[in-house]
């Protein structure tokens, strides 16, 4: 598994949890979160893109992404809790690293790429009951910006 840094290019998840704990060390001071989001984009197969953003509350952002390529799915739904489910193993992986590493607080949240305007509304207590119950603090649109912004933007 390999992700990509818009500034460091391609990453091992051992090489961006380093460049992740040098960012939060960079300044101490600030507050963190990390944020996992994942959208899809159906063509001839399914291309899955999960986002990690390290967001340094007030003070900025970066990100790294992932793709992960899937058989066609054509059903909305089975596509939404695919996206929560690979969103949630990746946030697992994050957790464990960071309570290894003394960043167990750390909070990691996340992003459902689904809300209460479009054909996904009838989804939401399902997945972010997934996401509740795994331990997590779940978004939904219009709030889920890892997943509708940032993980989107790669989709295409």
């Amino acid at each position: 598994m390999f992700f990509i840094s818009p500034s460091m290019g391609r990453l091992s998840f051992a090489e961006m949890m380093v460049d992740i704990h040098r960012y939060i060390r960079g300044l101490t001071s600030s507050s963190y979160k990390i944020i996992v989001g994942t959208d899809s984009m159906v063509r001839d197969n399914t291309c899955f893109i999960s986002a990690v953003v390290v967001h340094r509350l007030g003070k900025g952002a970066r990100y790294y992404y992932r793709q992960n390529n899937h058989r066609k799915i054509k059903s909305l739904r089975q596509k939404i809790f695919y996206e929560t489910a690979l969103s949630l193993e990746l946030g697992g992986q994050i957790t464990k690293q960071f309570s290894e590493n003394g960043y167990s607080e750390m909070p990691v949240e996340i992003h459902i790429d689904v809300g209460t305007q479009g054909e996904t509304r009838d989804l939401i207590k399902e997945v972010v009951g997934m996401v509740t119950g795994s331990g997590f603090q779940a978004k939904i649109k219009p709030d889920a910006y890892g997943a509708s912004c940032v993980a989107d933007k790669h989709t295409k």
